[in-house]
């Protein structure tokens, strides 16, 4: 759908709704892709995934799916509505330290946890899965210019990215940020990866200290660059597409509509990836009402 803003804007914004998805975002593309080519033997001893939140509950939402026990990590801080909504589909919850989550994503392993793991971004097949995202922005819009996407750890902006390119598309993907957790931006103008200090906020699922080794090589291959947007301009953005477009977006995936409406991704068709709506009520009434949680 197009956005609908009051004042003109720097370009054609248009709006992938990834918040319809049954889970609320984008993650049950990319777990979906990487536990059905598992296959029903590999995970018979079940599944995890460290997650602060939303690849915990796509990844559970399959799990159930296909009657498989499911194991998520969560940093300790993660919204009590993700959370809870990953325990209604039946999986075990881990809760951890921030610092300690981090590390596991890293290593790949946690002794509390058994299965298969299903990596919420640096894995092939969950790439793949995310970049039909991109397929579909070509059916409806192949004169697209630009793509914006929340960056996090990469798995949804190299995926699109990929997919683009083997499409022979010459839209430029973005990866966008929020200045309080902006490691991608910095890294990009380093030439290497540097890491960065990071705030706790509202926006969650994106914004880290550093960008993650395996993804630096793709991230820095694949996307156009970094556009990075304040707290306030990300309030701004949830507040445009609730109120002027009746469309619910949690931090992350307002961050890409802030960053188009700020004019860095140029003219022409720009296309921002909304990953997800699972927003706290108390977070979306704060900022509706005008205020930053």
């Amino acid at each position: 759908m197009r956005l609908n803003v009051e004042s003109p804007a720097p370009a054609d914004i248009w709006l992938k709704l990834e918040n319809l998805q049954p889970v609320g975002s984008f993650k049950l593309r990319g777990a979906g892709n990487a536990m059905r080519l598992a296959g029903l033997d590999a995970l018979e001893r079940g599944v995890w995934t460290a997650s602060a939140g939303n690849m915990g509950r796509a990844v559970a939402w399959y799990a159930r799916q296909l009657g498989v026990p499911c194991t998520v990590v969560v940093p300790d801080d993660a919204p009590a509505a993700k959370v809870e909504a990953i325990v209604r589909l039946g999986a075990r919850i881990v809760p951890l330290p921030f610092a300690r989550y981090q590390e596991i994503q890293r290593e790949r392993d946690y002794p509390g946890a058994e299965g298969l793991l299903i990596h919420p971004f640096a894995d092939q097949a969950v790439m793949a899965g995310n970049g039909t995202i991109g397929l579909e922005i070509l059916e409806d819009a192949p004169d697209v210019a630009a793509v914006l996407v929340p960056y996090g750890g990469g798995g949804l902006s190299c995926g699109i990215a990929s997919a683009l390119r083997a499409s022979g598309s010459n839209a430029r993907v973005f990866g966008c940020e929020v200045a309080s957790g902006a490691p991608l931006g910095a890294s990009l103008a380093a030439g290497r990866p540097v890491e960065t200090d990071c705030a706790p906020s509202f926006v969650t699922g994106i914004g880290a200290p550093f960008v993650f080794p395996e993804m630096w090589p793709l991230a820095s291959e694949l996307l156009a660059g970094a556009l990075v947007v304040s707290l306030s301009d990300v309030a701004a953005a949830i507040r445009l597409l609730a109120l002027g477009n009746h469309v619910v977006a949690e931090g992350a995936a307002a961050v890409p509509v802030a960053a188009a409406l700020g004019g860095g991704a140029g003219g022409g068709k720009v296309v921002c990836v909304v990953s997800g709506g699972n927003i706290g009520s108390a977070d979306l009434v704060a900022i509706l009402q005008g205020g930053i949680p």
